[in-house]
């Protein structure tokens, strides 16, 4: 059974940083991961993620701010936020894909992903 697992969510103030971890059990399948979140009356929205070789896509309000990595060893994936904004306040979620995939638009897209965790939250105070 697959397990995603967040960890890492707070409280910051606005230009603070925070550091997500994911840590996957019972899937050692593919290496296609993502993150997500969803802030109140929002839909959820693709935020970053890492396609099977390693290569990372972002959505435009992250670009620059945010790195996504993983570390496979470990089967955890990570999401290193910085400068960060009122914004960016929601619930984040790690997802993961049951088969390999290659870079591209749609991994930031809900339907890419098999399995989901329960999120994080992270609220950031200005």
């Amino acid at each position: 059974q697959v397990q995603l697992v967040e960890s890492g969510g707070g409280s910051v103030q606005s230009g603070g940083s925070l550091r997500l971890s994911c840590a996957a059990s019972g899937y050692t399948y593919s290496r296609c991961m993502g993150w997500f979140r969803q802030a109140p009356g929002k839909e959820r929205e693709g935020v970053a993620a890492i396609a099977s070789d390693g290569t990372t896509t972002y959505a435009d309000s992250v670009k620059g701010r945010f790195t996504v990595s993983r570390d496979i060893g470990k089967i955890t994936l990570y999401l290193q936020m910085n400068s960060l904004k009122p914004e960016d306040t929601a619930m984040y979620y790690c997802a993961a894909r049951a088969q390999d995939c290659r870079l591209g638009w749609w991994l930031l897209r809900q339907y890419a992903y098999d399995y989901w965790g329960k999120g994080t939250l992270v609220t950031i105070s200005s």
